[in-house]
């Protein structure tokens, strides 16, 4: 049997989703696949575009390399949009030809909303929609000082929210009284509007723009209704989305009269042989502008392509749980209590900045929609109450009342029904995860592996991780908390043995409370505890087998087997000396050197031989160990504050080298990044870091537990306004409470997100001193400062530490001669293997 040609139009995350569903499903055999993609690149993630902004690039984003296209046998397209579908011949039609299709699928997306203003095409004036978009406004940005964003919708703060990345005074432009006004109602709009406010992010509300001109001080004019005006260097239009339903309405295809291809529970158009997925698609006379939903019309269609009769599509829950310039927003379900009858509870403390607001049945007995707004903790206990319609507790206002009020009733895994979907992104069901459970698989990583769930935005993974426990302990396999097979507690309780009972070696531990010899997993952890509790050096005698690679030689191995170097930079302040001596070095020893994102230099390229020899180079010109290499504080980013900066408000750079000095010695269960800004233009990305301070005119506003890499999270605003004392009390008590109660490798963000009250407990903690513990965290911090040492001033400066660096007796002075070099850009790199 010969295959039929399927056609998909669109390459974005939907039609990504569906071929990826379709490869995995017998139909993919009675197929060949072509896609047509109107961008240059490849699917990638829209979801978070603005990490654009924060360094990632296309590849990163990317949903799929074109080999995965490749491998699957698909035909990609990229750049050859489709300009026109022929349903009589079957055809499409693009600027290089035509293709011939048996069965289409049309997953066009949406089109930006661009409102009817006069000078809205001229130069300035931006979309936020593609990468190349993005590339559009980063070079506008390039010299400008203010960006406006039109629209206060989500994605219009997170366009607000990238401008500010770029270092732009950003302002918000918005329609309607109040900010998301599809999500919130106006007491969760007011509140987001202060607390992105108090950012730096200037709200105008109830504003519409009649007229963009040239302006006198800066580039662009904007007037509105009421005759008011602001100038702004570029201006971005995130209005609102419309399904791109071009394609459709000119192949003559029903279409709604507000726009959307019409579909049916199939997925399938007027035309039997031609489907709509995703935004482009009208249901049920609606349009459905999330991610999730249009997975779900993809797996439908894929059902129905392998013959699924039953297959569906029945909508699709609304439900949004996000983050917003650092303020958390959630929303539930008939948020705003359309349903007849429903009725409001709500909880709103305006000086903590946390809204919370449930819509219940006329009875009171189920939960119909929720709104939050600066809190999310409760996000997941009251989706799952309104999508399984579970009965409410007794005094359902427990449920968003702070837990000062008493504990919050606890919705348990066992109580969720086998239908209850724990990952909407990918519609993985409880029932789903028990059936990977009951075919052996019994560690949380291999579950995500199969089903997929936590795997998309990430929001589901305390729960999935809730669930997984419970069912493996009802099926009595035990959820171990050992650290590992040689020691039966966790970290945390390791960190409490070993400072209760005074121990201060592996072995005594070992000894005592474990058995065996040790392994990678422990004995790094442990490691890290000694030194988190008695700061000896790395490199004592007992010390040195517990360490890895990096820290056994103090500093980051590279590919090529030779060494980076780090000194620390306490706050980015460098004299011109300093930077003489690291030039002069970096030549002498033939080093490549690069800025680092912490405003550090790197010195990369040396052999280990060479390491003792450029450290005690470094340590005469006044540097100390960076401790790149270590669990533990990397850097203290800083802005110029108002030293130099016109905006700047208080010392930041002062301030930043004191926080570096005092906690550099600090070892901690993963590494830790702080920044410190001058003013809420927050030029120093504070609130990407595990301790982020911004300055305000009365002190100083700590934000905590943020971080890049792979699992970004804003940081949480925990205290304001506080005293340079107040501060550095503060942080002490935080992080020493984090050193102890942390789990082996555990950012800050991921501690929080799972410790067990969140937020509010965090704060009762260090801010209330609730434990009783605020005086002993105190101490210890001081008894960390007190006893710091530079680890390579100590390990140059005594001839055992200094005899590991040799590799052997008659190690040469000069590089491996075996390693092959190249230069490019006036350094030399070592050379590709390809080379």
């Amino acid at each position: 049997m010969s295959k039929q040609h399927l056609v998909v139009i669109g390459n974005g995350m939907v039609g990504h989703h569906f071929l990826e569903q379709l490869m995995a499903s017998p139909a993919a055999a009675t197929y060949h696949l072509r896609v047509f993609g109107a961008e240059q690149h490849p699917a990638y993630d829209r979801v978070h575009l603005s990490d654009y902004f924060s360094g990632a690039g296309h590849r990163e984003l990317a949903l799929a390399g074109p080999d995965w296209y490749e491998r699957h046998g698909i035909h990609l397209h990229l750049g050859e949009p489709v300009t026109a579908i022929d349903r009589s011949a079957r055809t499409v039609t693009t600027p290089e030809g035509e293709y011939s299709y048996d069965r289409l699928v049309l997953a066009t997306g949406s089109y930006p909303f661009v409102p009817p203003i006069q000078g809205r095409d001229q130069p300035g004036c931006f979309l936020y929609r593609t990468l190349a978009d993005l590339d559009a406004i980063r070079a506008a940005a390039s010299g400008a000082r203010r960006g406006v964003v039109i629209g206060g919708g989500l994605l219009g703060l997170e366009a607000a929210n990238a401008l500010r990345s770029l270092g732009l005074e950003a302002h918000v432009v918005e329609f309607a009284p109040r900010l998301m006004p599809v999500q919130l109602d106006a007491e969760g709009g007011a509140l987001l509007r202060r607390s992105i406010e108090a950012l730096g992010v200037r709200v105008h509300t109830e504003k519409t723009t009649t007229a963009i001109q040239p302006g006198s001080e800066h580039r662009l004019r904007m007037t509105f209704a009421d005759d008011t005006v602001l100038e702004t260097d570029l201006i971005v239009f995130s209005a609102g989305i419309r399904p791109e339903d071009s394609l459709a309405r000119a192949s003559g295809l029903d279409v709604g009269e507000r726009g959307g291809i019409v579909i049916d529970n199939r997925c399938t158009t007027s035309d039997p042989d031609i489907h709509a997925i995703g935004e482009c698609a009208l249901w049920n006379q609606r349009v459905f502008g999330l991610v999730a939903p249009g997975y779900t019309m993809a797996r439908t269609l894929v059902a129905v392509l392998n013959g699924d009769d039953g297959a569906a599509f029945t909508g699709a829950d609304m439900s949004t749980k996000l983050k917003l310039l650092g303020v958390d927003v959630g929303a539930i379900g008939d948020a705003h209590g359309q349903t007849p009858g429903a009725r409001s509870i709500r909880y709103h403390d305006e000086q903590a900045g946390v809204y919370r607001r449930m819509v219940v049945s006329a009875d009171g007995k189920t939960l119909l929609g929720a709104i939050l707004v600066g809190d999310n903790s409760r996000y997941d206990t009251l989706l799952q109450y309104a999508l399984n319609g579970l009965s409410l507790p007794a005094t359902p206002e427990a449920l968003i009342l702070p837990d000062s009020a008493g504990p919050a009733p606890v919705l348990g895994a066992d109580a969720l029904p086998e239908t209850a979907a724990i990952c909407s992104c990918h519609n993985v069901t409880k029932g789903e995860i028990c059936g990977v459970i009951d075919d052996g698989c019994t560690d949380l990583a291999g579950i995500k592996a199969q089903t997929r769930a936590s795997t998309g935005c990430g929001g589901c993974a305390a729960l999935l991780k809730s669930v997984v426990d419970s069912e493996l302990e009802k099926r009595g396999v035990a959820v171990s908390k050992d650290l590992c097979e040689h020691f039966p507690y966790s970290r945390q309780e390791l960190f409490h043995l070993v400072r209760v009972q005074g121990i201060r070696t592996f072995q005594g531990l070992i000894r005592q409370y474990g058995r065996g010899h040790g392994c990678d997993i422990c004995k790094p952890t442990v490691a890290s505890i000694l030194a988190s509790c008695w700061n000896e050096h790395i490199l004592a005698t007992d010390h040195v087998p517990l360490q890895d690679t990096n820290d056994t030689f103090m500093a980051n191995m590279q590919k090529n087997g030779t060494y980076s170097i780090v000194p620390r930079v306490p706050g980015g302040e460098i004299t011109p000396d300093k930077l003489i001596a690291l030039g002069e070095i970096a030549r002498e020893y033939d080093l490549y050197t690069k800025i680092t994102g912490g405003q550090r230099v790197d010195l990369f390229g040396a052999t280990l031989n060479e390491l003792p020899e450029i450290w005690e180079k470094l340590i005469a010109a006044g540097f100390e160990t960076g401790h790149a290499y270590g669990k533990s504080l990397r850097t203290v980013k800083s802005c110029v504050g108002n030293t130099w900066c016109r905006y700047g408000v208080q010392d930041s750079v002062g301030l930043a080298i004191t926080l570096e000095n005092r906690y550099k010695g600090l070892r901690a269960p993963h590494k830790i990044k702080m920044a410190v800004s001058g003013c809420t233009r927050e030029c120093a990305e504070a609130q990407s870091k595990d301790i982020g301070v911004i300055a305000t005119e009365n002190g100083w506003n700590l934000y905590v537990c943020g971080n890049g890499g792979m699992r970004p999270r804003h940081a949480d605003l925990f205290a304001t306004d506080l005293s340079d004392d107040e501060l550095i009390r503060t942080i002490d008590r935080l992080l020493m409470f984090y050193v102890r109660t942390a789990d082996r490798l555990q950012r800050t963000s991921v501690w929080l997100e799972n410790l067990e009250g969140g937020l509010d407990y965090l704060k009762a903690v260090v801010l209330e001193d609730s434990l009783g513990l605020g005086a002993e965290l105190e101490q210890h911090m001081e008894d960390i400062v007190s006893t710091y040492q530079c680890e390579w001033k100590t390990a140059v400066e005594d001839p055992d530490k200094r005899k590991r660096f040799r590799e052997f007796v008659n190690a040469p002075d000069k590089k491996d001669p075996v390693q092959q070099w190249t230069t490019e850009r006036g350094q030399r790199r070592p050379a590709l293997e390809s080379a």
